[in-house]
């Protein structure tokens, strides 16, 4: 299992589908954005060969170099993303599902009239600035999961049941259904009307909240790209404590003024002290004392009907491998049990071989790794019960005979949580 994104630059291109006019490229180097590199004859031939498929009624979705793999996707007959990435360690799973996210985030801010009905290219690249920021936290080595997993990052704060009380009775106070708390674009708290938001809005925005720059207080248009993608809605963000945000969701009211100061002060100056032990759950996902075995370097949480997930490297404090090597390890882990052994959805049967199947499916399996230091000996373990997964990366010491009961425990200690 390769390093994925490391070492050349992952591109990302976006076209008019009609025209094959370039709206915007993208680009990192090594988990970092930076300045776009293909030249305008690599653009024009990957949306050419692309075109010529379609033509010949033939659909392109991705092609392999000796070392790249291509990606093309196109929306709704007017928009193709194409992404370009070094083959090791890279999936088309985890490359569909970026672009999948790219086109959200360019509805989200957008929206999607725009994109299908173009009537002004010059103007709509412009309009897609605005989505840059948030695009490239997707071509980044972000600490967050969602965008492959298509879950919202979650943590779980010591005192949750504080925290979503006061957060229903602001929720009321301010006229909305949708609020959340978030914490560095992980959502510690909601009400249930924000966790009623569809994919992939309900990923989207806090990943945008936790990429923006600072700010005591936002009032940011969005659309939704499942729920209301043609009319804007409006966020409101409200720092609370550094990193520490509070979201609503909201139509034109209430105005942001109206969220004066001493509203904020009724409802959340009294829980201080809660919402400080929140902050440093960012990394680790867990409050601090949560019993986890030693041996384990990272987990991922994943409840796949709920559609939210955990995601920690950092269990433990310092360790070897390092936290960037940790999350390539588990985001390459998760794409390939995804592809090969799991279901990225639980179902129920619609057909009696349908049934066959997904009795036969595993119920857990490990892998081993054995080259390349500092990760030779690490094991990777994922268990399926019901509808939540856990992946596990865990230290060489571990012997592969106590996996699964190691992985079994683990996971009835935090079901209570997700």
């Amino acid at each position: 299992m390769g390093d994925e994104r490391s070492g050349s630059a992952v591109h990302l291109l976006c076209l008019a589908a009609s025209s094959g006019v370039p709206l915007f490229c993208r680009s990192s180097r090594g988990g970092n954005p930076a300045r776009p590199q293909l030249p305008f004859s690599v653009i024009g031939s990957l949306n050419g060969v692309h075109m010529f498929g379609q033509n010949l009624e033939a659909q392109l979705s991705s092609a392999r170099t000796e070392d790249t793999i291509v990606v093309w996707k196109s929306f709704h007959d007017s928009i193709t993303l194409i992404v370009l990435s070094p083959e090791e360690g890279t999936s088309e799973l985890r490359l569909e599902r970026l672009l999948q996210m790219v086109f959200g985030a360019m509805v989200l801010l957008v929206g999607l009239e725009e994109l299908t009905n173009i009537r002004n290219v010059e103007r709509l690249k412009k309009e897609l600035r605005a989505s840059y920021r948030l695009i490239d936290s997707f071509l980044g080595d972000s600490e967050l999961i969602g965008d492959l997993t298509q879950c919202v990052d979650c943590v779980i704060p010591p005192e949750g049941s504080l925290l979503q009380e006061a957060l229903s009775g602001f929720a009321e106070a301010a006229g909305t259904a949708f609020v959340s708390l978030v914490v560095s674009g992980r959502v510690v708290a909601a009400t249930e009307g924000w966790w009623r938001l569809g994919t992939p809005e309900a990923v989207l925005l806090p990943w945008l909240v936790g990429s923006l720059p600072p700010q005591a207080a936002r009032d940011y248009p969005v659309y939704l790209p499942h729920g209301s993608p043609t009319v804007p809605h409006r966020l409101l963000t409200l720092t609370l404590l550094p990193s520490l945000e509070l979201c609503l969701l909201c139509g034109p009211r209430p105005a942001l003024r109206q969220l004066d100061p001493q509203l904020l002060e009724r409802w959340w100056q009294p829980l201080l002290g809660p919402l400080r032990t929140c902050l440093p759950l960012g990394p680790r996902a867990l409050p601090d004392g949560f019993p986890l075995h030693t041996d384990i370097l990272g987990l991922l949480l994943l409840h796949l009907e709920l559609k939210r997930c955990l995601f920690t490297v950092e269990p433990f404090g310092d360790k070897e491998p390092s936290p960037e090597q940790r999350r390539r390890l588990l985001r390459n882990f998760y794409t390939l049990v995804t592809t090969t052994h799991f279901p990225p959805e639980p179902g129920l049967p619609e057909k009696a071989e349908d049934a066959v199947h997904q009795a036969q499916l595993p119920r857990a399996c490990y892998l081993v790794l054995r080259h390349g230091e500092p990760r030779r000996g690490l094991r990777l373990m994922v268990l399926q019960l019901g509808p939540r997964q856990l992946l596990l990366l865990l230290a060489p010491q571990s012997p592969t005979h106590g996996l699964r009961s190691l992985a079994t425990h683990t996971l009835h200690a935090l079901t209570p949580l997700l």
